[in-house]
């Protein structure tokens, strides 16, 4: 059986059906992945022994006719940022090299109690800090689409894998765009949850009000199903809401006529390729086409969304990496004298340079005599994005917009020039700052064949909506 075009729905019904087993995908996945991922670099770690017990866990439950979990022998991936008992988690970062969590991540254990198969670890940003997954201190991931090219980032990894057909679903995590991002430039599903929809325990921090955990997928389908196995409260995550779970799957196979769409006039102008504006406009108008109404709307402080962000999260990423200090894990410096030198010399050595600079950018902003003038000033700009987005889900039901300014760069095209590489994060940081869901369907190719993203932002725990769009892009519209 072809691995490379299985969903979360065929896989079951697969093995359900006994046309393979899930121990048969298991090495197909494998074998595909040893065979490229020496060039794509996708994965860091892979855990064949995990993977194969729970493979023939399904197979013994199908095998006696039992009632298959809905994620029965689906292959899948983990970003690297999420801790996973017994298999090393290195956040895509020198300092954990050699780290073996004792527990599992919440996602990650509720997928594979739904039966999932975690065949191992995804490469990522260093301490998904990064746009370009250019700065994972393991190398770079390179895009299955065009491979002088870049996947995006932080989850570059688990997008490119999807992309590869090397698993048929992974996860990634979002601080500023880092799933929806990279979906738009591999030409995959990504799906964003409101912030405290799915559990953030076991997630290693890197922003704690900005962080959140979502699928990367070949359907809105999976993505739903996903969400749905992994959503609810966890009393381990203080921030876990316990908001009610949907059916995900039947709700976004309403269809979109009636439906107000935003279309917000800030997310198309200066910066955006004409290629990308004109497949994500045409979008739009075959929605329109099919029903939905297409609504103006604004949202004034956009242009205030990155350097926001870039107080907020590198504030928060000073505060939650301090704990790296060489003494109770991680990576220690053999090359000091004092006490003082051997924090100073592990940091120095182990974090890479797009992590140092985040660091010092938010004590910085933490500093004294700078608390108000840049952090304090970042949360007041921050509510009122929130206001916008408010004002505007009022007269619409959903926004849409483009989910990147450009399709994929060339890789090294932007590393030496950070502020450029901040501002590929234009049309997604916005929702990260305020904790609305958001997802990333393609809906289009540029003339060179690199894949566009469409993105479609919803009110707070309406999933639902923000997925019945996707749905209705998937359907109708792509060409």
């Amino acid at each position: 059986m072809d691995v490379t075009t299985l969903t979360i729905a065929s896989t079951r019904s697969a093995i359900a059906e006994k046309k393979t087993t899930a121990v048969q995908l298991v090495e197909s996945s494998y074998k595909k992945i040893k065979a490229e991922n020496p060039e794509i670099n996708a994965w860091l770690t892979l855990c064949e022994d995990r993977a194969m017990a729970q493979a023939q866990r399904m197979d013994q439950l199908a095998a006696k006719g039992d009632p298959l979990p809905p994620l029965a022998g689906v292959p899948m991936g983990i970003k690297d940022v999420m801790v996973t008992r017994g298999v090393r988690t290195t956040a895509g970062s020198k300092i954990l090299e050699s780290f073996i969590p004792p527990y599992d991540c919440t996602a990650v254990a509720r997928l594979e109690s739904a039966g999932a198969v975690i065949l191992g670890k995804m490469n990522c940003d260093e301490f998904a800090m990064g746009s370009s997954n250019e700065n994972s201190a393991y190398g770079p991931v390179r895009n299955p689409r065009d491979k002088s090219r870049v996947p995006g980032g932080s989850s570059g990894g688990s997008a490119a894998a999807v992309a590869a057909g090397m698993a048929v679903a992974t996860l990634g995590s979002d601080t500023g765009g880092s799933i929806r991002q990279p979906a738009s430039f591999c030409g995959v599903v990504g799906l964003m949850p409101t912030y405290g929809r799915i559990s953030r325990y076991g997630l290693i921090a890197f922003a704690s009000s900005l962080d959140h955990i979502g699928p990367l997928t070949r359907s809105v389908q999976d993505a739903a199903i996903l969400l749905r196995v992994m959503a609810g409260h966890d009393p381990m995550d203080s921030t876990s809401a316990k908001a009610p779970v949907p059916d995900y799957e039947q709700e976004m196979a309403k269809p979109v006529k009636g439906l107000r769409l935003g279309v917000p006039k800030e997310y198309f102008g200066e910066g955006l390729e004409p290629e990308v504006r004109a497949a994500v406009e045409a979008s739009i108008a075959k929605l329109q086409g099919v029903g939905a109404e297409i609504v103006p709307v604004s949202l004034p402080h956009t242009e205030y969304a990155v350097p926001t962000y870039y107080v907020i999260a590198t504030a928060e990423a000073s505060a939650n990496l301090a704990r790296y200090d060489g003494v109770r894990y991680g990576y220690r410096s053999q090359n000091s004298r004092t006490l003082a030198d051997m924090y100073r010399n592990s940091r120095d050595e182990a974090f890479g340079a797009e992590v140092k600079r985040r660091i010092m950018l938010g004590t910085y902003a933490l500093s004294s005599g700078y608390y108000d003038a840049y952090y304090l000033k970042a949360q007041r700009v921050r509510t009122l994005l929130a206001r916008d987005f408010n004002e505007a889900f009022q007269k619409v039901g959903a926004i849409v917009t483009p989910t990147a300014p450009t399709a994929a760069f060339k890789i090294g095209e932007k590393a030496d020039d950070p502020l450029a590489m901040y501002l590929a994060d234009i049309y997604t940081v916005t929702a990260d700052l305020v904790g609305i869901p958001g997802i990333s369907v393609p809906c289009g190719k540029t003339s060179s064949g690199l894949p566009i993203g469409l993105q479609v932002l919803g009110k707070h725990f309406d999933e639902s909506t923000v997925l019945r769009v996707a749905r209705a892009v998937e359907t109708h519209l792509q060409p």
